[in-house]
């Protein structure tokens, strides 16, 4: 291949076997990991608040989590293959990324954990309803719906200031989906001839070192306290691998597979891991109205059944 040293084509290929042993899971598989690791990062984080600096815990999460796609995916090459428009996707996503990790800690900071998971998906409402073209999918989006509605039972007071950073980051979660999906859809057409296949992970991984540039003069300083303690440091990291970068690898492995609308509606099983997790984790105990309320979006998502034609499998790692 012109260009590339001799066996760079091999080193850099995709092994086939674990291809295909990703083809044969399914889609789901990969949300359901995403969905727990999406809380149960922000959780450690939590914990962390205590030691270290809300904005400083965001910043040591968004870093780490770029070094960690700097080594491994090495994003800068599928850089210069992206066209200016692609590029610009990537810029808005690291842009989204940094922001949207920011206001969710600075929320959670305020708020239980599983309120804040329950406001993030409202912004996938819009989304799911964009795809809903059957009386079936209506359906499950109401019982969805509803069933957040009763997790979250939201009584704006008390805490403002923690409701305002809450609805801003479901604003920032839904152009995450929106731009996330993009990326992997890109991935997915690339029929370039030359270099190994581009993958969402990659472009994932660029945009991450585009988060961290943009986080950096807002949060270095709120990191001070954990750079004379290794052991926060390393906490920090793995807060990051947890929150950024297992849940956002698995976002693209389950995007490249399902529709947007059906991406969309599975996301309403976030605020059910927030619930679960924030009880294990942080002792913040469900009610019964809560249960009825995981109940209820457990129903939805089985009720669901997308119209929409599936997009071809593709590995993406």
């Amino acid at each position: 291949m012109r260009g590339l040293p001799q066996g760079a084509e091999t080193r850099d290929s995709p092994d086939p076997t674990r291809c295909e042993k990703l083809r044969r899971l399914p889609p789901q598989c990969f949300f359901l990991v995403s969905a727990v690791f999406h809380y149960l990062g922000p959780s450690f984080a939590v914990l962390l608040f205590a030691r270290v600096d809300v904005l400083g815990v965001a910043w040591l999460r968004i870093v780490s989590a770029a070094a960690v796609f700097a080594l491994w995916r090495r994003p800068w090459r599928t850089v210069r293959r992206l066209d200016r428009g692609e590029r610009w996707v990537l810029v808005g996503l690291g842009a989204v990324l940094a922001a949207m990790n920011s206001v969710f800690y600075l929320a959670v900071d305020r708020l239980p954990l599983s309120t804040v998971g329950a406001i993030e998906f409202l912004g996938t409402v819009l989304l799911a309803a964009v795809g809903a073209r059957t009386r079936r999918n209506a359906a499950a989006l109401v019982l969805t719906t509803l069933g957040v509605a009763i997790i979250t039972d939201l009584r704006i007071q008390g805490q403002p200031l923690g409701f305002v950073f809450a609805f801003t980051n479901c604003a920032l979660f839904g152009l995450y989906v929106i731009l996330g999906h993009r990326i992997a859809n890109v991935a997915a057409e690339d029929r370039r001839p030359h270099g190994r296949p581009m993958t969402g992970v990659d472009q994932l991984g660029a945009s991450m070192l585009v988060a961290a540039v943009a986080v950096t003069p807002i949060g270095v300083s709120h990191a001070m306290a954990a750079f004379t303690h290794p052991t926060l440091l390393l906490a920090g990291a793995g807060v990051g691998v947890c929150s950024s970068v297992i849940p956002y690898v698995t976002d693209q492995l389950a995007m490249a597979r399902l529709p947007r609308a059906t991406f969309a509606l599975m996301l309403a099983l976030l605020p059910m891991f927030a619930t679960i997790i924030g009880a294990i984790v942080l002792g913040q105990v469900p009610t019964p109205q809560d249960l009825v309320g995981i109940v209820l979006v457990i129903g939805g998502l089985a009720l669901h059944q997308s119209r929409t034609d599936r997009k071809e499998a593709t590995c993406s790692t």
